[in-house]
């Protein structure tokens, strides 16, 4: 297909294509002669999957030009994977904070849950922000540790099993980038639910 015909099939404009082309995030079509490219299905995929990292999770051109970079430039799944949370749940600050993946509280959640000790930028993340609750005396118990960490392990599960199924790149980076971001916020949604639902409960039956 034509550009006109890439646009109208798209819903993005051609203006649009262009920059895309033009800041690489877009692959060249195939050249018919000077003039004129040819546009396939993967310039539809790709497409789509550019206007999704934007409207739905937010991202900017600079962090879809690295997540599709290292898609282009054949990276591992994993560390595909691993930039995509980096970015969709803004690890980015804790990643660079220098917090040592084998601080003592990552290292618990480790061993609890049995999960491979493997330095990330999730486990960064999450040593950041407990040492943060501790510096504003809100303590963790073991006991809330254990209940969040099982729940978010069930969850993760899930996640992942749907994440990983699909063989194209870029629907691994559409299903991951959407998925993380959608369902981050359902589970703060469910979890405003059941607060208010157990407050309502303690404070009617106190009344």
């Amino acid at each position: 297909m034509q550009l006109k015909d890439l646009s109208g099939h798209t819903g993005v404009s051609a203006a649009s294509i262009k920059y895309y082309l033009r800041e690489g995030l877009l692959p060249a079509g195939e050249t018919v002669h000077a003039t004129r490219a040819q546009y396939s299905a993967r310039h539809v995929e790709r497409l789509g999957l550019i206007q999704a990292l934007r409207r739905i999770v937010g991202l900017n051109i600079e962090q879809i030009r690295g997540i599709l970079k290292m898609a282009d430039d054949g990276a591992p799944r994993l560390d595909l994977l691993a930039a995509v949370q980096r970015v969709v749940l803004h690890l980015d600050s804790h990643a660079q904070a220098g917090v040592d993946a084998g601080t003592p509280p990552a290292d618990a959640v480790v061993r609890l849950r049995n999960w491979p000790d493997y330095p990330s930028d999730a486990r960064n993340a999450l040593n950041a922000h407990l040492e943060l609750m501790e510096s504003l005396n809100i303590p963790v118990s073991g006991e809330v540790m254990d209940t969040y960490s099982k729940a978010m392990d069930d969850v993760a599960r899930v996640d992942i099993a749907a994440t990983t199924a699909p063989e194209s790149v870029d629907q691994l980076i559409l299903t991951a980038a959407v998925g993380m971001h959608m369902h981050s916020q359902l589970l703060l949604k469910l979890l405003a639910l059941g607060q208010a639902s157990h407050a309502i409960r303690r404070y009617e039956q106190g009344a």
